[in-house]
Protein backbone atom coordinates (compact mmCIF):
# COMPACT_ATOMS: atom_id res chain seq x y z
CA UNK A 1 0.00 0.00 0.00
CA UNK A 2 1.40 3.71 -0.69
CA UNK A 3 -0.10 6.97 -0.54
CA UNK A 4 0.86 8.90 -3.58
CA UNK A 5 3.43 10.50 -1.87
CA UNK A 6 6.96 10.48 -4.25
CA UNK A 7 10.33 10.09 -2.37
CA UNK A 8 12.52 10.32 -5.18
CA UNK A 9 13.02 10.35 -8.91
CA UNK A 10 14.81 7.32 -9.84
CA UNK A 11 17.02 6.25 -13.20
CA UNK A 12 16.39 3.73 -15.83
CA UNK A 13 19.55 2.14 -16.11
CA UNK A 14 18.84 -0.95 -18.17
CA UNK A 15 15.93 -2.73 -19.79
CA UNK A 16 15.78 -6.25 -20.70
CA UNK A 17 13.33 -8.42 -22.62
CA UNK A 18 12.61 -11.40 -19.95
CA UNK A 19 10.04 -13.51 -21.92
CA UNK A 20 6.92 -11.87 -22.30
CA UNK A 21 7.96 -9.19 -19.88
CA UNK A 22 10.89 -6.82 -19.32
CA UNK A 23 13.09 -6.56 -16.23
CA UNK A 24 14.35 -2.96 -15.24
CA UNK A 25 17.28 -2.01 -13.16
CA UNK A 26 17.11 1.35 -11.65
CA UNK A 27 19.09 3.55 -10.07
CA UNK A 28 17.74 5.62 -6.67
CA UNK A 29 20.83 6.31 -4.06
CA UNK A 30 17.97 7.01 -1.39
CA UNK A 31 15.11 4.29 -1.65
CA UNK A 32 17.54 1.23 -2.81
CA UNK A 33 19.67 1.74 0.83
CA UNK A 34 15.62 0.80 2.08
CA UNK A 35 14.75 -2.13 0.07
CA UNK A 36 15.65 -5.87 -0.01
CA UNK A 37 14.88 -8.67 -2.12
CA UNK A 38 10.60 -8.95 -2.25
CA UNK A 39 9.83 -5.87 -0.60
CA UNK A 40 7.65 -3.82 -2.92
CA UNK A 41 8.23 -0.61 -4.56
CA UNK A 42 5.66 1.58 -6.53
CA UNK A 43 7.42 3.19 -10.36
CA UNK A 44 5.67 5.61 -11.76
CA UNK A 45 2.16 4.25 -9.65
CA UNK A 46 2.85 0.71 -10.90
CA UNK A 47 3.69 -1.95 -7.65
CA UNK A 48 6.35 -3.96 -8.19
CA UNK A 49 8.75 -6.50 -6.76
CA UNK A 50 12.50 -6.34 -5.99
CA UNK A 51 13.87 -9.49 -7.45
CA UNK A 52 17.53 -7.92 -7.27
CA UNK A 53 19.62 -5.06 -5.54
CA UNK A 54 23.02 -3.72 -5.11
CA UNK A 55 24.06 -0.70 -4.19
CA UNK A 56 22.17 2.41 -5.33
CA UNK A 57 20.19 0.07 -7.90
CA UNK A 58 17.29 -2.44 -7.67
CA UNK A 59 16.11 -4.61 -10.30
CA UNK A 60 11.90 -5.79 -10.89
CA UNK A 61 10.19 -7.68 -13.35
CA UNK A 62 7.54 -6.23 -15.57
CA UNK A 63 5.31 -9.29 -16.78
CA UNK A 64 2.87 -9.44 -19.27
CA UNK A 65 -0.57 -8.13 -17.79
CA UNK A 66 1.58 -4.92 -16.19
CA UNK A 67 2.92 -4.13 -19.70
CA UNK A 68 -0.48 -4.29 -20.96
CA UNK A 69 -1.90 -2.06 -18.45
CA UNK A 70 0.54 0.39 -17.88
CA UNK A 71 2.97 2.48 -19.33
CA UNK A 72 6.21 0.43 -17.93
CA UNK A 73 6.86 -0.71 -21.93
CA UNK A 74 7.60 2.80 -22.80
CA UNK A 75 10.34 2.81 -20.20
CA UNK A 76 14.02 2.96 -21.83
CA UNK A 77 17.37 3.71 -20.35
CA UNK A 78 17.47 7.27 -18.55
CA UNK A 79 13.92 7.34 -18.43
CA UNK A 80 12.94 9.60 -15.16
CA UNK A 81 10.42 7.62 -12.82
CA UNK A 82 8.43 8.43 -9.38
CA UNK A 83 9.68 6.44 -6.66
CA UNK A 84 7.54 5.85 -3.25
CA UNK A 85 8.62 3.28 -0.60
CA UNK A 86 5.63 1.20 0.57
CA UNK A 87 3.92 2.90 3.43
CA UNK A 88 4.38 1.92 7.49
CA UNK A 89 1.35 0.91 9.55
CA UNK A 90 2.42 4.18 11.70
CA UNK A 91 2.80 6.74 9.24
CA UNK A 92 0.92 9.79 8.19
CA UNK A 93 -1.15 9.16 5.33
CA UNK A 94 0.14 12.05 3.74
CA UNK A 95 -1.42 11.91 0.01
CA UNK A 96 -4.47 9.30 -0.28
CA UNK A 97 -4.65 5.09 -0.39
CA UNK A 98 -2.97 4.14 -3.63
CA UNK A 99 -2.90 0.13 -4.00
CA UNK A 100 -0.26 0.89 -7.31
CA UNK A 101 -2.88 -1.19 -9.12
CA UNK A 102 -2.83 0.92 -12.65
CA UNK A 103 -6.67 0.81 -13.83
CA UNK A 104 -5.95 2.25 -16.76
CA UNK A 105 -3.68 4.72 -18.92
CA UNK A 106 -4.76 8.56 -19.39
CA UNK A 107 -3.27 11.26 -22.09
CA UNK A 108 -2.21 14.45 -21.55
CA UNK A 109 -3.88 17.31 -23.54
CA UNK A 110 -2.65 20.50 -22.18
CA UNK A 111 -0.19 22.05 -20.05
CA UNK A 112 -0.89 25.36 -18.53
CA UNK A 113 2.06 27.12 -17.24
CA UNK A 114 0.24 29.73 -14.64
CA UNK A 115 1.76 32.65 -12.04
CA UNK A 116 2.31 29.65 -9.41
CA UNK A 117 1.45 26.59 -10.78
CA UNK A 118 0.60 24.02 -13.59
CA UNK A 119 -2.78 23.09 -15.06
CA UNK A 120 -2.37 19.95 -16.69
CA UNK A 121 -5.58 18.47 -18.02
CA UNK A 122 -5.62 14.75 -18.36
CA UNK A 123 -7.90 12.78 -21.30
CA UNK A 124 -9.12 9.23 -19.59
CA UNK A 125 -11.24 6.52 -20.52
CA UNK A 126 -14.96 7.25 -20.02
CA UNK A 127 -15.82 3.90 -18.31
CA UNK A 128 -14.01 5.53 -15.15
CA UNK A 129 -16.11 9.02 -15.37
CA UNK A 130 -17.77 7.84 -12.32
CA UNK A 131 -14.83 7.54 -10.03
CA UNK A 132 -13.43 11.09 -10.97
CA UNK A 133 -15.04 13.63 -8.55
CA UNK A 134 -14.07 17.13 -8.50
CA UNK A 135 -12.00 17.80 -5.36
CA UNK A 136 -11.04 14.37 -4.96
CA UNK A 137 -8.11 12.00 -5.20
CA UNK A 138 -6.46 10.55 -8.21
CA UNK A 139 -3.17 8.76 -8.55
CA UNK A 140 -1.17 10.17 -12.17
CA UNK A 141 1.98 8.11 -12.38
CA UNK A 142 1.50 7.41 -8.62
CA UNK A 143 1.28 10.73 -7.69
CA UNK A 144 -1.56 11.28 -5.51
CA UNK A 145 -3.11 14.46 -6.87
CA UNK A 146 -6.47 16.50 -6.37
CA UNK A 147 -9.05 16.93 -9.03
CA UNK A 148 -8.97 20.58 -10.02
CA UNK A 149 -12.11 19.92 -12.56
CA UNK A 150 -13.81 17.29 -14.28
CA UNK A 151 -15.93 17.75 -18.15
CA UNK A 152 -16.49 14.30 -20.05
CA UNK A 153 -13.87 12.62 -20.36
CA UNK A 154 -11.26 15.12 -19.16
CA UNK A 155 -9.66 15.92 -15.85
CA UNK A 156 -7.39 18.79 -14.59
CA UNK A 157 -5.29 18.97 -12.05
CA UNK A 158 -3.36 21.86 -10.36
CA UNK A 159 0.35 21.31 -9.17
CA UNK A 160 2.32 23.02 -7.30
CA UNK A 161 5.99 24.32 -7.42
CA UNK A 162 7.13 21.87 -4.73
CA UNK A 163 5.41 18.96 -6.42
CA UNK A 164 6.42 19.43 -10.09
CA UNK A 165 9.99 19.65 -8.24
CA UNK A 166 9.88 16.26 -6.54
CA UNK A 167 8.38 14.20 -9.24
CA UNK A 168 8.34 14.02 -13.29
CA UNK A 169 5.57 16.42 -13.69
CA UNK A 170 7.57 18.74 -14.25
CA UNK A 171 8.80 17.31 -17.83
CA UNK A 172 4.65 16.64 -18.33
CA UNK A 173 4.00 17.70 -22.24
CA UNK A 174 0.92 17.35 -24.76
CA UNK A 175 0.67 13.95 -25.62
CA UNK A 176 2.37 11.50 -22.78
CA UNK A 177 0.48 8.52 -21.54
CA UNK A 178 0.29 8.23 -17.52
CA UNK A 179 -0.82 5.95 -15.60
CA UNK A 180 -3.84 6.32 -13.84
CA UNK A 181 -5.24 4.87 -10.54
CA UNK A 182 -8.79 5.93 -9.27
CA UNK A 183 -10.11 5.98 -6.06
CA UNK A 184 -9.81 3.23 -4.28
CA UNK A 185 -12.69 3.97 -2.22
CA UNK A 186 -15.02 4.93 -4.19
CA UNK A 187 -14.73 1.86 -5.81
CA UNK A 188 -15.42 -0.74 -3.05
CA UNK A 189 -18.06 1.27 -1.90
CA UNK A 190 -19.76 0.96 -5.43
CA UNK A 191 -18.89 -2.62 -4.96
CA UNK A 192 -20.38 -3.30 -1.62
CA UNK A 193 -23.90 -1.14 -3.19
CA UNK A 194 -24.11 -3.23 -5.68
CA UNK A 195 -23.47 -1.19 -8.36
CA UNK A 196 -22.76 -2.35 -11.81
CA UNK A 197 -22.95 -6.00 -10.39
CA UNK A 198 -24.14 -9.20 -12.45
CA UNK A 199 -26.48 -10.58 -10.11
CA UNK A 200 -24.32 -13.04 -8.31
CA UNK A 201 -24.48 -10.54 -5.16
CA UNK A 202 -27.28 -8.39 -3.71
CA UNK A 203 -26.07 -5.45 -0.91
CA UNK A 204 -28.22 -5.15 1.70
CA UNK A 205 -27.13 -1.78 1.43
CA UNK A 206 -29.61 0.36 0.66
CA UNK A 207 -30.11 4.02 0.62
CA UNK A 208 -32.79 3.96 3.59
CA UNK A 209 -30.30 2.35 5.50
CA UNK A 210 -27.29 4.82 4.80
CA UNK A 211 -30.34 7.87 5.85
CA UNK A 212 -30.71 5.57 8.37
CA UNK A 213 -27.53 5.64 9.37
CA UNK A 214 -26.91 9.11 9.64
CA UNK A 215 -25.19 9.68 6.23
CA UNK A 216 -26.58 12.78 4.39
CA UNK A 217 -27.49 11.92 0.50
Amino acid sequence: MFTGIIGEIGRVMSVEPDGGGIRLTIDAPGAATELNVNDSVSVNGVCQTVIKRSGTRFTMQAVEETLKKTTMGELKGGSSVNLELAVRLNDRLGGHLVQGHVDDIGTIIDVQVIESSWLIKVDFPPAYYRYVVPAGSIAVDGISLTVASVAGSHFTVSIIPHTLGKTTLARAKRGMRVNLEFDLVGKYIEKLIGAGDTGAHVSQVTMEKLKAWGYTI
